[in-house]
């Protein structure tokens, strides 16, 4: 996929989306990029909008897996746009996560779907324990476990599907925990998406949070829209394509700075709720 290479110059963020809404670019469905050595803004200041920093080679990890890589994701998200380095300031950095098999993220991930939070984890806990325990949870146990026994549990008969689906699809090879571990963004968003009830969100959830990939844009998430019309004070909540273009002076660290999407969104709810609380105190 031919993208335009990430910016090394700050302009205004408003001459920015008006530029980007009257030129718009093709839109890609498949907002990745294959990681390769890539020129990325060096420590210049970038108060100036004139001044050009000059590029620096560093190599864009795999995943976000250590605390340096990390570090680097977020100075470079500092020196690219000045909107998220104030935002980056007021907030811990993101904290890793456990990884768990590839195949038990994507079934937890299934039985989440459009459930309540404790709601979900009571079916998760019983479809374990159905399993055995999470290191029993494997394709061949799962497609051992009939319709009626997960309707048992809790989970739905579509849901039932998706999970012996998904099963089916490692059990013949054509996805495996070691190839997703180390297949590009791009195919394994199309690998994924074949199975019945992955779609593009998904795919994007797993790919941040269980495999800690380092530039994922999920343009479809609210959260991480709204934190941009927030962030951008946009009028409207921005559609994918202009999200792609926005978000394009992150990359290639596009997962980090949608993680700091949710916090202002949280962040903005919390001082509202606060805001709601105090106003009615006085009544």
């Amino acid at each position: 996929m031919n993208n335009p290479p990430p910016q090394t110059t700050v302009i205004s963020t408003r001459s920015t989306v008006k530029k980007l809404r009257e030129s718009p670019s093709t839109f890609s469905k498949i907002p990745f990029r294959s990681r390769k050595i890539q020129k990325l803004a060096s420590h210049a200041a970038v108060d100036d909008p004139t001044e050009s920093p000059q590029p620096s080679v560093i190599k864009i990890p795999k995943s976000l897996s250590t605390k340096p890589e990390i570090d680097t994701a977020l100075n470079h998200l500092r020196l690219s746009d000045p909107l998220l380095a104030a935002l980056i300031s007021t907030h811990p950095p993101p904290k890793l996560s456990t990884c768990n098999s590839p195949f038990l993220s994507l079934s937890k991930s299934i039985i989440f779907q459009q459930l309540a939070t404790k709601a979900a984890k009571a079916i998760y806990t019983r479809f374990v324990s159905l399993c055995g325990n999470e290191s029993d949870v494997v394709p061949a146990t799962v497609l051992s476990l009939t319709p009626q026994e997960l309707r048992g549990i809790g989970v739905s008969a579509r849901k039932a599907s998706y999970l012996h689906d998904l099963s089916d699809k490692f059990s013949t090879g054509f996805l495996s925990d070691s190839c997703i571990n180390t297949m590009e963004d791009e195919t394994m968003f199309q690998m994924l998406t074949s199975v019945k009830g992955i779609g593009p969100w998904s795919v994007h959830m797993f790919m941040i949070f269980s495999l800690h990939r380092p530039d994922v844009l999920p343009v479809g998430d609210l959260g991480v829209r709204k934190g941009v019309q927030c962030l951008y004070g946009l009028k409207e909540l921005p559609k994918p394509l202009l999200m792609e273009q926005i978000c394009e002076k992150w990359r290639p660290f596009r997962s980090v700075g949608s993680w700091y999407m949710w916090r202002l969104v949280e962040a903005k709810s919390k001082a509202n709720a606060k805001a709601q609380t105090a106003e009615g105190g006085g009544f």
